[in-house]
């Protein structure tokens, strides 16, 4: 039956042909002209959001359930930013493949000692990925969870562990996009927890832990705060985009 899927969907691309998000040319969501268009956020470190080398945290701004660490693959701009809305909105998973790929090709090429190619002896083998669950009821109802599929990709592609059922998610009592930064913070105190049913034996090193854009950041800082007093000893936050807090 996959060649009836296949045939199907080639059907679908010809009554509804693959236009980009950005202008609109046929062939893919996101052509890689708009992508270009997109530039790369400055490191900056997550606790005070000023310059930092590679996007450390500063050790003024360390605390002990804190990130240690930020990279942002593009600004909240242009077509990443249409993309992303539309993983959110229009359950578009052909996007959610196009974005990963070339959120995978950005990471190979980011200029940082933290993010580097993986080899057989480097560093990064030793990483675990760690996607932001969605409250499993919107997940169910949107189809798929974005940051899940598109850090799978990210993960194998440069060799880290993929583990997407570490942490569950609670219902916010109020959408994060309907509130100011304060209340943000607030709206998502308590609302993630480790999954009960995955040990952490041995506990990972090193976390990365993957969203799709950073905007207060307090989604990610609540999320690594579960994670460090689980023992975890350094989390670093990964975005596709970083927004205006």
């Amino acid at each position: 039956m996959v060649w009836l899927y296949y045939s199907a969907m080639g059907i679908l691309d010809l009554l509804f042909p693959k236009t980009c998000l950005g202008c609109g040319k046929e062939g893919r969501y996101i052509c890689e002209n708009c992508i270009d268009k997109v530039k790369t956020p400055k490191p900056v470190c997550p606790g005070c959001l000023k310059s930092s080398i590679d996007g450390m945290t500063h050790s003024k701004c360390l605390r002990p359930w804190g990130l240690d660490g930020l990279t942002a693959l593009w600004n909240y701009d242009g077509v990443i930013r249409k993309a992303i809305l539309a993983l959110k909105y229009k359950y578009a998973d052909e996007v959610a493949k196009e974005l990963s790929n070339y959120a995978l090709a950005a990471i190979k090429t980011y200029n940082s000692s933290f993010l580097v190619p993986a080899s057989p002896a480097g560093r990064p083998n030793s990483y675990s990925l760690v996607p932001v669950p969605l409250y499993w009821y919107r997940k169910n109802w949107r189809g798929f969870n974005q940051t899940e599929e598109i850090g799978k990709v990210v993960a194998e592609g440069v060799g880290w562990k993929f583990i997407p059922d570490l942490l569950v998610r609670h219902e916010l009592k109020v959408p994060q996009t309907a509130l100011k930064r304060k209340e943000r913070l607030q709206n998502v105190r308590g609302v993630f927890a480790l999954n009960s049913s995955y040990a952490l034996n041995p506990i990972p090193h090193t976390l990365v832990l993957f969203d799709d854009v950073w905007t207060t950041g307090s989604t990610l800082k609540e999320a690594a705060k579960v994670l460090k007093r689980a023992h975890v000893e350094k989390i670093w936050g990964l975005t596709l985009a970083r927004g205006i807090s």
